[in-house]
């Protein structure tokens, strides 16, 4: 019957890799510790920006940092960790953040 198949054209289907969560590394829905691995910590990453600013909207510190709080047990590193990933900009006395990169948790 494969044989058949293979005579016929048909094609095995293709391997689907189901999309990555990021809400795998919380734990009892809080982000203890960014992944280690490059790959899983930058997709945390972009869906903490996704969540925490809307896009090219600045917000203050505080209030980034109390958005954070509710998700991560260190929000001041976390803030500096969107940062250095290029997913959050704030002005130069870090008075103000905003995101302007936008992530596959985007709604589009």
């Amino acid at each position: 019957m494969a044989d058949d198949d293979a005579r016929a054209g048909a094609r095995p289907a293709a391997p689907t890799t189901p999309p990555a969560d990021p809400t795998r590394f919380l734990v009892r829905g809080r982000l203890e510790n960014l992944p280690r691995r490059r790959a899983d910590r930058d997709l945390v990453l972009r869906w903490v920006a996704q969540g925490a600013l809307p896009l090219e909207e600045p917000v203050g510190e505080r209030l980034l940092t109390d958005r954070l709080a509710e998700l991560a047990r260190d929000p001041v590193g976390l803030r500096r960790e969107l940062v250095e990933a290029g997913l959050v900009t704030r002005t130069r006395d870090g008075a103000e953040y905003w995101r302007t990169r936008v992530t596959e948790f985007d709604p589009l």
